[in-house]
């Protein structure tokens, strides 16, 4: 029984405990007092009655006037005239009381009133004995009268008791469903923190649960950090903080190779040609913070940008890549502000910085794109310039030739609906835990995936009703074809569109059994106002049975302290992070600190971008729940 229902039955029976108490009382007090007063009426009127009778000569005929005008006052249930041996001279008795006083309270009231006995005389010799009881319908309807009159007394009393008591009570219920709440989300492992209620005993047990969930928070925060640390460590440059080569060459190879919207971008090549003499000019100390101050302004060169990586191929080459950015000459201006800006951190020297500028897409070979910017560098470093930028225009096809085109074909294509490619996500044993459905758009009489898409998608900002069509197109396949989980991305634009989540949660409510196998992931580069927004999705959507998921971690990780209380079911991390896993120490290490920190929070750790089998029993020994890309087969 709940706690509410007994506090609920202990008001009810302590009014109630009342009620009889007082009404007990209440018919007692006035039964002794009732009794008392007919008591000495009996005693007053029989020897009132014996007295006359006494003073007037004994004709029976007389007496019996007399007992007969006594009695039919009507307040006397019986008189009885005995003689001196005891027999009946004269009696008068009434009938039983026919009032409107229940026979079951007369029956638990039972007055017990002793007769009122009376000596008569005649002279100095005793005539007789008078016997008189009277009648107690009046007290019957006095104590009836008084205990409605308690009852409806208290039945208001007791109304307004229950008022205040139900106020008292949602006083008390409210910050209790919070705690029960924060402690089914501590069971499920997703530490929130409520607002601490009034009540003492409650307010000393809400802020242990959330100096608990703070702890969490605060220990994911430094392991992530510790975590993050390592990271750093093994991947970054120690002097610039750029990725070190393989592992930026890893990331490219990973990017290109895949079919999602990071595959379209810019990449960057500056090179910093006689770094020795340079040296030997400005010093070790200053050549490092030239060199930092160069990848700090590159890293820094398009804000907009989903996510920008810099890597430090050798001592002097640095190459920046900025995924969903197709423009390269919109970045020109920047880039020549921001390498002035690095070159005016030695004055009085000549710093030459020639950069190179190209555009990639999913069709790229990784090859053919480091030959196109070395040609391209090489042309810029035979320039008289100090700073020269050379943008190398590739040969791209274009499926159309307007933004409106592509606006109008878009929305054609988002209309008529997506397909989903499915691709499996498995476990150490083969089973499936859900599969990966990005979706597909008919556009140019060609399915095309979301490389091809996507950065148009988002620049007519048409990714809500993208994902609301890709959602519908889910729940359609599950309806007629019901097989494991599916996998859906969500945008960023979309999760923080009220009107979206709103709309999604409508549609999800029309069919509550299919919205249990849906899965729903957003993009790993999530800022505060995003991070948020996902918080209010998860809890919009979670009575729905819904499942949630952050993919493509990378760098990223550091950012789970802040999602410790949204309830995410997994994590998929980087394909950057797992190519090459069997051959890194470092990447394994790194894997396996991050499945260790997720496990602890009940969070399934999924390897993103598998491509050979070698990788994937190197994730599984290092702790990963599960795993996607090419190599996966089932």
């Amino acid at each position: 029984m709940s706690l509410i229902k007994q506090l609920w039955l202990a008001i009810i029976a302590l009014l109630l405990l009342s009620f009889i108490g007082s009404l007990a009382i209440s018919i007692t007090s006035s039964r002794d007092y009732i009794e008392q007063e007919v008591r000495i009426k009996n005693e007053d009127n029989a020897t009132a009655l014996a007295l006359s009778m006494s003073q007037l000569d004994k004709d029976m005929v007389t007496l019996e006037l007399l007992i007969s005008a006594q009695f039919d006052t009507g307040y006397y249930r019986r008189i009885v005239l005995r003689d001196a041996e005891g027999d009946v001279l004269i009696e008068r008795a009434s009938s039983e009381y026919r009032g409107d006083v229940p026979a079951w309270f007369r029956n638990i009231v039972q007055f017990d009133v002793p007769t009122g006995i009376a000596t008569i005389q005649d002279g100095w010799r005793q005539f007789g004995t008078l016997e008189l009881e009277s009648q107690h319908s009046f007290a019957y309807a006095s104590l009836w009268r008084s205990m409605l009159g308690l009852t409806g007394w208290f039945l208001l009393a007791g109304a307004i008791s229950l008022g205040i008591a139900t106020l008292v009570v949602r006083g008390i219920k409210h910050p209790l469903v919070r705690m029960v709440a924060q402690a089914k989300d501590i069971s499920a492992r997703r530490f929130t923190t409520i607002k601490e209620p009034r009540t003492l005993e409650l307010r000393e047990v809400a802020q242990a649960m959330n100096i608990l969930s703070a702890n969490v928070r605060q220990m994911l925060s430094q392991e992530s950090q510790k975590l993050d640390e390592l990271r750093r460590h093994l991947q970054h440059d120690r002097v610039t903080g750029a990725l070190n080569r393989d592992v930026f060459m890893g990331r490219l190879a990973s990017l290109l190779g895949s079919d999602d919207a990071r595959a379209t971008g810019v990449m960057v090549m500056v090179s910093v040609p006689a770094l020795e003499e340079l040296n030997e000019q400005l010093g070790h100390q200053a050549t490092d913070q030239l060199l930092s101050e160069l990848v700090k302004q590159l890293s820094q060169l398009t804000p907009s940008s989903e996510e920008s990586l810099v890597g430090r191929l050798n001592g002097s080459d640095f190459m920046l890549m900025l995924p969903l950015v197709e423009n390269s000459k919109i970045l020109v201006d920047r880039l020549y502000q921001s390498l002035e800006t690095v070159a005016g951190l030695a004055p009085g020297t000549t710093i030459r910085l020639p950069t190179a500028l190209v555009a990639y897409t999913p069709q790229d070979v990784r090859g053919e794109l480091l030959a196109t910017l070395d040609d391209a560098l090489a042309e810029a470093e035979s320039a008289s310039s100090n700073i020269m930028v050379v943008v190398r225009e590739r040969e791209q096809t274009s499926l159309f030739n307007s933004h409106i085109e592509w606006r109008s074909a878009l929305k054609a294509a988002i209309t008529q609906g997506p397909q989903l490619a499915y691709f499996p996500v498995i476990d150490a044993d083969q089973n499936i835990l859900h599969y990966e459905c990005p979706a597909r758009l008919e556009l140019a009489n060609h399915w095309q995936t979301a490389g091809m898409f996507i950065p148009w998608v988002s620049r007519f900002h048409l990714e809500p009703g993208l994902d609301i069509a890709v959602v519908k197109k889910a729940l359609e396949q599950l309806a007629a074809h019901p097989t494991h989980s599916i996998g859906i991305n969500i945008s960023i634009a979309s999760i923080t569109n009220a009107q979206f989540v709103n709309e999604l949660r409508a549609l999800l409510e029309k069919q509550p059994q299919l919205a249990k196998q849906l899965c729903f992931e957003v993009p790993a580069t999530l800022d505060a106002q995003a991070i948020g927004s996902l918080r209010g999705l998860c809890t919009a959507l979670r009575p729905l049975g819904c499942q949630f998921g952050i993919e493509h971690v990378g760098a990223e990780f550091t950012k789970l302290a802040d999602l410790h209380d949204i309830g995410l079911a997994y994590l998929k991390i980087d394909s950057s992070l797992i190519c090459g896993i069997q051959a890194s120490h470092e990447q394994q290490t790194i894997v396996r600190g991050m499945s260790t920190l997720c496990h602890s929070l009940g969070i399934q750790v999924i390897a993103e971008g598998v491509t050979e089998q070698a990788e994937l029993d190197t994730l599984f020994q290092v702790g990963v729940d599960g795993a996607t890309g090419p190599g996966v087969r089932i």
